[in-house]
């Protein structure tokens, strides 16, 4: 399968069923969100409630993928007690259920005996993976897709095994 970064819009669009977004890193240093975890560290939180702000698009395409019946779910594996960013996302995470997308939350020592990818990813309709790289520091430096069954698979079980683990949003605490 030839894909591209292009061509995620276009996955999330063609997407009938489900959208599963799997994050293992406690620290993003994502280029887009650098300003308002800075603001976030000085004591100004207020990015993370705006849901006309940065982040407008993303939240609008998640009700929209939503609104037309597939299920968007999203899990975190995170360590505790969690790192600073974890604590930005978890304040801003709100948004994102509002918006329709269901999150959970599980602590990394519940995921030791769980095979996972290497990498972050997506997976769309179990059965394309969209997996992200990220530099040591948490740079967003690109990302592979694969239609491969058998990795779709791995990805599928992990996903499904974090999920029932992991703490629903709404009750997990950071």
């Amino acid at each position: 399968m030839s894909l591209n970064a292009a061509d995620f819009d276009e996955l999330i669009s063609s997407t009938k069923n489900s959208a599963v977004h799997l994050e293992m890193r406690d620290a993003y240093g994502v280029a887009e969100e650098n300003s308002d975890f800075a603001a976030w560290k000085a004591g100004d939180n207020s990015s993370r409630y705006d849901r006309m702000g940065r982040r407008r698009e993303w939240l609008d395409l998640v009700e929209r993928t939503v609104g037309r019946g597939v299920v968007m779910r999203r899990a975190r594996i995170v360590s505790e007690p969690v790192s600073d960013y974890i604590r930005f996302e978890y304040e801003g995470a709100q948004l994102n259920v509002d918006a329709g997308e269901l999150v959970r939350w599980l602590p990394r020592r519940r995921a030791s005996d769980i095979a996972l990818p290497g990498n972050d990813f997506w997976l769309f309709d179990e059965r394309v993976v969209r997996f992200g790289h990220f530099s040591g520091n948490g740079a967003y430096v690109g990302e592979d897709f694969t239609d491969d069954p058998v990795v779709a698979k791995l990805c599928a079980t992990a996903f499904e095994t974090v999920w029932e683990r992991a703490v629903p949003h709404a009750e997990y605490r950071v």
